[in-house]
């Protein structure tokens, strides 16, 4: 697992495993978000064996998969949701950690600035410039 930080609460990671679920239970986190469709991975990495391993550590799991076709106002209201929600930090994942990043952002455009996104999502290895339109047009700036 390589999770890196966009916000002391909310991290995100490539594609996960069973087998990491025992260090991100040990890291603290207490949500699992997976923004990858079960069409992309095989199996053994499809939602169902991470969820069926994250419950058993005692950890939230949660279901969101994201495609650019279902990046919608209502899916990143609900990855926000599900983030406020959390009682704890929250570990969300896809193929690369972008998508989850790009989410993130787009939840926050109306509280930070395009600037300040930007910098966080850069920060943990995400150069998400090219969301600066979508980041300006929905929030801020």
């Amino acid at each position: 697992m390589q999770a890196r930080d966009i916000t002391p609460r909310y991290a995100v990671s490539p594609q996960i495993s069973v087998e990491d679920i025992p260090a991100i239970a040990e890291a603290g986190f207490k949500l699992v978000i997976c923004n990858r469709p079960d069409s992309e991975v095989q199996p053994s990495h499809q939602a169902a064996a991470i969820r069926a391993a994250a419950e058993a550590a005692g950890l939230r799991f949660e279901e969101l998969p994201l495609t650019h076709q279902t990046m919608t106002p209502e899916n990143v209201a609900r990855q926000r949701e599900l983030f406020e929600g959390a009682e704890g930090q929250v570990l969300a994942y896809c193929a690369s950690g972008t998508r989850s990043s790009v989410v993130w952002a787009l939840g926050q455009a109306q509280e930070m600035s395009t600037d300040e996104i930007l910098a966080k999502t850069a920060a943990a290895g995400y150069a998400l410039d090219g969301l600066r339109p979508a980041l300006e047009a929905a929030g801020k700036s």
